[in-house]
């Protein structure tokens, strides 16, 4: 990918950029299309803007309320339908769609057999687990943190670790003490850009999904007035392919929840990823 001064560009021009971690949250097409195209989801919409989906067997649940505090995604999963969930992830309005969009499709793959293809013995059993990603992708421990912390190799984006004992119910009401925080920004780990929430009960197989995004060495699709401005200086910019490209206009139409679900010429489905890791079975069981 040849370099392009983002200085240079309309900020209505498409380009590929990297690493993903500092390209900017992009549109949330994605996303919606990944659950719009789910076999038995339902979809509502409240306020003309928040998009509430529930899995066909109701033990999911993912929101998207665009004013709320965080302002991006938030996934629940109870055993029970009507019970307190099990565990939550959340990720912030600004955290890029290719990582959300990562976790939701392997959690809609994933969900029909109750995520059993991801026990030991099962046909996407690995052993590997969210780390042992981004140790391939030569991410390094901060010695002597508390809480513990993990940092890519540009020391752009991190993985914090909570030790100890962790209130459940805690971890539910606040995502800030989840067990599991990943970050991106110019100070990831003090100041980040963007922050996912993972509680304690949240499947390895789906973390790993999200691992695997945030890894990823491929450039991915923005509009140049779309990067951070703080993160300009630190991130590859190349020209899009003509097959990625698609109207600002539309793709801003498509982040509507009430917006038709139509592919918008010239751009394709979300593929599916491959999850890596396994998943313990749930704390509770019914």
């Amino acid at each position: 990918m040849s370099p392009v001064a983002l200085g240079d560009l309309d900020p209505n021009t498409e380009v590929l950029v990297t690493p993903v971690h500092l390209a900017g949250p992009g549109t949330r097409e994605a996303v919606f299309r990944i659950l719009d195209n789910a076999a038995g989801w339902t979809k509502s919409v409240a306020f003309g803007t928040d998009a509430y989906y529930a899995s066909p067997c109701q033990r999911v649940r993912i929101a998207n309320p665009v004013e709320s505090h965080y302002g991006g995604w938030t996934i629940t999963y109870a055993e029970d339908p009507l019970g307190v969930p099990d565990w939550i992830t959340t990720f912030d309005r600004n955290t890029p769609h290719e990582i959300v969009a990562s976790f939701t499709a392997t959690l809609v793959d994933s969900l029909p057999n109750h995520f059993r293809d991801h026990f030991s013995g099962g046909k996407h059993y690995t052993g590997l687990d969210p780390e042992d990603v981004l140790r391939r992708s030569d991410w390094q421990p901060v010695h002597g943190s508390r809480p513990y912390w993990n940092v890519s190799p540009d020391g752009r984006a991190a993985l914090r670790t909570r030790s100890g004992w962790l209130d459940e119910y805690t971890e539910l009401l606040t995502p800030e003490k989840s067990m599991w925080r990943l970050s991106g920004g110019a100070d990831p780990v003090h100041v980040p850009s963007w922050r996912a929430f993972f509680s304690g009960s949240t499947p390895p197989h789906l973390r790993t999904a999200a691992a695997i995004a945030l890894t990823s060495p491929d450039a991915v699709p923005r509009f140049a007035g779309d990067i951070p401005e703080r993160h300009r200086d630190l991130v590859r910019v190349g020209p899009a392919e003509p097959t990625v490209a698609i109207p600002r206009a539309q793709a801003a139409l498509a982040c509507r929840p009430y917006a038709a679900q139509a592919s918008a010429p010239g751009a394709e489905a979300a593929a599916t990823p491959t999850s890596l890791a396994a998943h313990g079975r749930s704390r509770r069981q019914r």
